[in-house]
C-alpha cells in the first residue's frame, strides 16, 4: 500500500461504517454472480469484523465511523445498518455455520430500525428512516434521512419476507 485516503471516514486509519456495509454487500453480490468461494469467504470475514467490533452499539445500528473520537456521542448511520441487513439476508442463504446468526442479526437490525429510527407517521418528510450520516468528515448530511437508507431498508424487508416464506432471494 503506497497511500491511504478516506473521503467519508473519520481519518485514513479509521473504519467508516458505511464503507464496511458496502464491502459486505458487494462481496456477497459478487459471490452470487461468480460462485467464487473467495468472495463468499471475504463477505463472511467482513460480517465477522462488523459484529465483533467493540464500538458496534448494542442495537446494531453503527456509528458513522467505528473509530470516531466521541463515541458514544457520535451520530449513527442508519444507511450503513440497512445495507448491512440486506446483505446479511442474502449471505444467510449461502450456508455455513453462521447462516442462522446472519439472519438473526439482520432481523435485529430491522426490528431496531422500525422501533427507534423511523420517521413519524403522517409526517411529510418523504422518508421512512431518520439518522443517517452521509459525510460527516465533509460536514455534509449529518443525522438526516437519506434516500438510499430507505432503499436498502425496503430491499431488506423484501428479502426478509422471501426468506420467511421459504422463497429464494437471489438466483
Amino acid at each position: 500500500v503506497l497511500h491511504r485516503n478516506t473521503h467519508q471516514g473519520y481519518d485514513d486509519e479509521s473504519t467508516w461504517s458505511r464503507g464496511e456495509a458496502w464491502a459486505l454487500y458487494g462481496y456477497t453480490m459478487t459471490y452470487r454472480e461468480t460462485k467464487d468461494e473467495a468472495y463468499l469467504e471475504q463477505a463472511r470475514n467482513i460480517a465477522n469484523f462488523i459484529f465483533s467490533n467493540p464500538n458496534l452499539p448494542e442495537d446494531l445500528i453503527p456509528y458513522w465511523d467505528f473509530d470516531a473520537p466521541e463515541i458514544p456521542n457520535e451520530e449513527r448511520d442508519v444507511s450503513a445498518a440497512t445495507i448491512t441487513a440486506s446483505a446479511l439476508y442474502e449471505l444467510s442463504t449461502y450456508g455455513g455455520e453462521k447462516s442462522d446468526e446472519y439472519k438473526k442479526q439482520a432481523d435485529t437490525i430491522l426490528k431496531n430500525l422500525t422501533q427507534n429510527y423511523r420517521t413519524t407517521l403522517n409526517s411529510d418528510a418523504g422518508f421512512l428512516l431518520l439518522h443517517s450520516t452521509g459525510a460527516k468528515s465533509l460536514n455534509s448530511e449529518i443525522d438526516v434521512p437519506i434516500v438510499y437508507a430507505d432503499y436498502y431498508f425496503l430491499e431488506a424487508l423484501l428479502r426478509k419476507n422471501k426468506l420467511d416464506s421459504n422463497q429464494l432471494i437471489a438466483k
